[in-house]
């Protein structure tokens, strides 16, 4: 056994040399860019006609990585990152920062922060900005082939400039440096710093979700490991504006693994991550390691149903609303119909579950925001689009003003588009002017791929893809 472990090892030593290569060739730009672009990228061949398992312009994927945008009051932008590409190569992966000027209705040219030395979106950024107003970008991996940075702006508020930070996270009495993980979910909580909620591969389950926190983006906790049952989870946070932090997420099975993705779970903390519990306030001991268990929100494994994570949020009596597709399958086509979007609200004693509307495929994703009033809506690709059963379509604007009980259609926001429009996210603190921000890119074949945003009526904004001056004015996209 331990000659096979040796030359498994010395197997590996190319692989590690090339990775630590790699790791030293992806450097701090900080260039300005001459446009706005998204990437181009594909998962699993299917050989059929959808060609693969998912596809498109996903530079605001995937669903459990947040967030993509910020809205700052102190200086009125929305700051926003999204995984781009170079004009020649729209399947290269660029880490891209910029803002929304609320006052003056424009984009400045985007920052390239990072060339990640990859094709693939699960490598894609997500934004925080700190009480001071310093930026921080979270980049990604996608398992442990490659690794992850965290940037914090030179000043605040400001997009030029980045600083790569080395983070290091506490191990017994120990601190060990950081510098790989997956799915990243960080929020800023004002007064106590960070607590970011995570993906680490095979620990031990293949996709363990986890939870960590820091003052100051620099020096983290102990990772603390939130579920890790059968293959693992995928999991999709958020934190109220009282602080309470909550987590939902699904599990795999095993030995079938993440295209079997089923259940739903539910977990919060109300003291920064020192203690959980479940929605009715019982205490949950961690890691969860049994199917059955007491965060358990529903089984859809017994209805054998798919369940795809989409969103989080929590009411005006901080009680938590989860939003996600169910379907049967997770190939593409009509043979997995219906995918349901689903909401569950937590009434005070219960889980009230309830359809809102359907679409065509498992990884349709928009963001659910509840008002002020009280008023639930939806933004997301629920319409067909132009390469059905593909990831997106056409976007809609859904409301509903008695906690999902009925949706209402309030707007058709693209039609007759040419490629499928997907993953619309809404930003952290929403402002009325920059209510979501998504991509596009055609569902069965590489392509360009554009950036969108929307505002809180539905109107939709195109991004330019190339820039003649130092600003722009974002192009306003009519209905066909």
């Amino acid at each position: 056994m331990r000659f096979v472990s040796t030359l498994a090892i010395l197997l590996l030593l190319p692989a590690m040399a090339l990775a630590q290569r790699e790791y030293h060739e992806i450097t701090t730009l900080n260039q300005v860019d001459d446009g706005y672009r998204g990437i181009w990228y594909m998962n699993q061949p299917s050989k059929d006609e959808y060609v693969y398992k998912y596809s498109g312009g996903l530079g605001t994927y995937c669903a459990n990585h947040r967030s993509f945008a910020v809205y700052a009051p102190e200086v009125d932008k929305t700051f926003f990152c999204y995984g781009g590409a170079p004009a020649e190569d729209s399947r290269k992966l660029h880490h891209m920062v910029s803002y929304y000027d609320h006052k003056t209705g424009t984009v400045p040219r985007p920052t390239l922060l990072l060339d990640k030395l990859t094709s693939d979106a699960h490598d894609n950024p997500v934004i925080s900005l700190d009480a001071e107003g310093y930026i921080y970008i979270f980049s990604t991996a996608h398992g442990v082939s490659r690794p992850s940075f965290i940037h914090r702006s030179a000043r605040p508020y400001d997009i030029r400039e980045f600083e790569r930070l080395a983070p290091t996270r506490r191990e017994g009495e120990e601190r060990v440096a950081i510098d790989n993980f997956s799915y990243m979910q960080p929020w800023f909580v004002e007064g106590r710093g960070f607590i970011a909620f995570f993906t680490k591969y095979n620990w031990p389950a293949a996709r363990t979700v986890c939870f960590m926190t820091s003052p100051d983006g620099v020096e983290w906790s102990e990772w603390q490991r939130l579920a890790a049952i059968g293959k693992g989870h995928y999991q999709v946070s958020t934190v109220s504006a009282s602080g309470r932090a909550g987590t939902m997420f699904n599990y795999h099975p095993d030995p079938q693994g993440l295209n079997y993705r089923t259940n739903m779970y539910y977990l919060a903390s109300d003291d920064f991550g020192a203690s959980w519990q479940n929605a009715a306030g019982e205490p949950i001991e961690l890691p969860l390691t049994e199917i059955q268990n007491k965060a358990l929100v529903h089984d859809y494994e017994a209805e054998g149903l798919k369940v795809y994570t989409i969103d989080l949020r929590y009411d005006r009596d901080d009680r938590p609303v989860l939003l996600y597709v169910t379907s049967k399958g997770y190939e593409a086509g009509p043979q997995n119909d219906p995918r349901t979007w689903t909401t569950a609200r937590w009434t005070g004693s219960e889980w009230e579950i309830r359809p809102a509307f359907t679409s065509d495929n498992n990884y349709d994703l928009g963001e659910l925001h509840i008002e002020e009033d009280g008023t639930w809506r939806i933004i997301g690709p629920a319409l067909t689009g132009p390469q059905p059963y593909n990831p997106g379509g056409e976007i809609a604007l859904y409301t509903s003003t008695d906690q999902g009980a009925n949706w209402q259609l309030e707007r058709v926001m693209t039609r007759g588009s040419e490629r499928n429009h997907g993953f619309v996210r809404i930003p952290v603190n929403v402002h009325p002017d920059f209510y979501g921000i998504w991509a596009d890119g055609h569902g069965r074949q590489p392509s360009e791929s554009d950036i969108y945003f929307c505002n809180k009526a539905g109107d939709v904004f195109r991004l330019p893809r190339k820039m003649d001056g130092e600003t722009a004015v974002p192009e306003r996209v009519e209905l066909k």
